[in-house]
């Protein structure tokens, strides 16, 4: 059962395509390096694999001798290119506040590096307590117990691994790569259609008919 009371009473969010609407921004970003370097990049099949390390993603377009430059040279146009064209996603400030309103700290856990990550909460308004970025699937799971969050919401089956990997409750959203089904049988606790859900599962989840706790304690499902 929740336990605002808590000092431990923690959530975590991933942040592209969970709490931001990064397809139009990192989706520059690649059309940027693909006229600088003459390089054919299918933005399109970038922008549907977004979740997965910067480098695992230029290597489907670069050399792996060049990945490295690619990979510093996306980091310098990102704050540029790609900050100005993030959004946030529908119900991310909501869910955000859902949380706080309960007396909770929210945590930002990001494969994007740290410097883009917390430029991306900064730019969006989130208030959050803390951002950390540059990590991915199951490691995400140290700063996640870190913290002493007891849920971790995603929208890549990677986040479901990384809130199993903190022994937190897994919600899945389905605003990413993968629909409700795909979200639900690789094993989310709970799976919602948008983060407009999250603040109604929050409430119902701490009138006692909830099946694990928010409290940070290592309770699973």
């Amino acid at each position: 059962m929740l336990e605002p009371a808590s000092p431990r009473f923690a959530v975590g969010f991933d942040l592209d395509l969970t709490l931001a609407d990064t397809r139009a921004a990192i989706g520059a970003v690649y059309a940027e390096l693909a006229a600088e370097t003459g390089v054919s990049i299918d933005v399109e099949a970038v922008v549907a694999r977004i979740g997965p390390p910067l480098e695992v993603e230029l290597a489907y377009w670069f050399p792996p001798s060049e990945v490295p430059a690619m990979a510093d040279r996306y980091r310098a146009l990102y704050p540029d290119v790609a900050i100005p064209a993030t959004k946030p996603m529908p119900g991310a400030a909501e869910a955000v506040e859902a949380v706080r309103a309960r007396g909770g700290r929210v945590v930002v856990v990001s494969g994007k590096n740290q410097a883009d990550t917390e430029r991306t909460v900064r730019f969006l308004g989130l208030e959050v307590d803390e951002v950390v970025g540059g990590l991915f699937g199951a490691d995400k799971g140290v700063a996640l117990r870190r913290c002493g969050a007891g849920a971790y919401v995603g929208d890549h089956t990677g986040d479901v691994d990384a809130a199993r990997a903190a022994a937190a409750t897994a919600v899945g959203v389905a605003t990413g790569a993968y629909d409700a089904a795909a979200l639900t049988a690789y094993g989310a606790d709970v799976v919602l259609p948008d983060l407009l859900a999250f603040p109604g599962w929050l409430d119902g989840f701490g009138d006692g008919a909830g099946r694990v706790s928010l409290s940070g304690d290592g309770a699973g499902a």
